[in-house]
């Protein structure tokens, strides 16, 4: 694959608790130049970004990030609030530790109402991978499916790991063709992004790719 078709998979991200709003912006305009398929960023600069980008990149942001213990009240909340921002995409964090109580159910149910919360938009799940047994990881695919998002995800990479090849394998063995991948957390490089592509992901959370081509770039390679 071209770095542009790698690009065109690849979310590009800023969601550090110390992020400015010019930090945010120039992630926007990188989104734009590098054509990415969504730039990813925090609730609170999504209206000012939407209304910068004005359609020229589509604006993704997080919901109950990173920790997924939020109430699913608030996160509907949080959900519509970023849409009436101009959200074109959204990334929940699912509640890990009623997963690990086994009471899927619950968690679906979450999904549903995030999902109806949306209008539309596009809604990718973070199941947190690397706090998730490989037969946790698997009942997840089922129930994100059954919820009715358009994504599962890896990983917030706010945690202890991010993405790894097993895991995109597993999810997409394990998943119906109906559902996509998100690999999130650590993608260093394009041979990596290339590979998690090859697995069966269609999205790439990162910010290091296009990181890569400003540094060549500058430095004239």
């Amino acid at each position: 694959m071209t770095e542009k078709e790698i690009l065109s998979h690849v979310d590009h991200t800023l969601l550090g608790v110390a992020a400015t709003w010019d930090e945010i912006r120039e992630v926007v305009d990188d989104g734009i130049r590098f054509q990415t398929a969504s730039v990813c960023i925090p609730p609170r600069f999504v209206q000012a970004a939407a209304a910068h980008a004005a359609g020229r990149v589509k604006i993704c942001t997080v919901i109950g990030f990173p920790n997924g213990y939020n109430t699913t009240a608030a996160k509907v909340f949080e959900t519509k609030d970023a849409v009436e921002s101009g959200a074109d995409e959204i990334d929940m964090v699912i509640p890990v530790g009623l997963v690990r109580d086994g009471a899927y159910a619950q968690v679906e149910a979450e999904i549903r109402a995030v999902k109806a919360a949306c209008g539309g938009k596009l809604l990718k799940v973070i199941i947190e991978t690397c706090l998730l047994t490989d037969d946790e990881k698997r009942r997840m695919c089922a129930v994100v499916a059954a919820a009715g998002a358009d994504y599962i995800k890896t990983s917030t990479g706010f945690q202890a790991g991010g993405a790894t090849f097993e895991d995109v394998a597993l999810m997409r063995e394990a998943s119906p063709d109906t559902l996509k991948i998100k690999a999130a957390g650590g993608i260093a490089s394009f041979a990596d992004a290339e590979r998690f592509l090859a697995l069966g992901a269609d999205r790439l959370g990162t910010s290091r790719l296009v990181k890569i081509l400003k540094n060549e770039a500058q430095h004239g390679y």
